[in-house]
């Protein structure tokens, strides 16, 4: 199934939490951070239509966004999350 964000909308997916520390400690179950970095998987037709948003993010880019912005969907198993551009904070280069 595929998902078709309206609005000034992105749809994302969180890259996976890490499983061990920096330092070698192995996280499990609670102790691990959710990241809040995603990869873009598809964006509103009107951003890309949009002359001053259309070339600043595309699909498959890397970015860091606010922390409890948007909203949680199940999509074939997968968790993805709707968000607005305005809470993405920056793409990762």
């Amino acid at each position: 199934m595929k998902l078709k964000p309206l609005g000034e909308r992105i749809v994302i997916k969180r890259l996976e939490a890490k499983e061990k520390t920096d330092s070698g400690i192995i996280l499990t179950g609670n102790a691990k951070e959710e990241p809040k970095i995603a990869e873009v998987i598809a964006i509103s037709e009107e951003l890309l239509n949009d002359e001053k948003t259309k070339n600043l993010i595309k699909i498959g880019d890397q970015v860091v966004f606010s922390e409890y912005a948007g909203n949680k969907i199940s999509l074939d198993g997968e968790e993805v999350i709707v968000i607005e551009l305005e809470n993405v904070l920056g793409i990762v280069e």
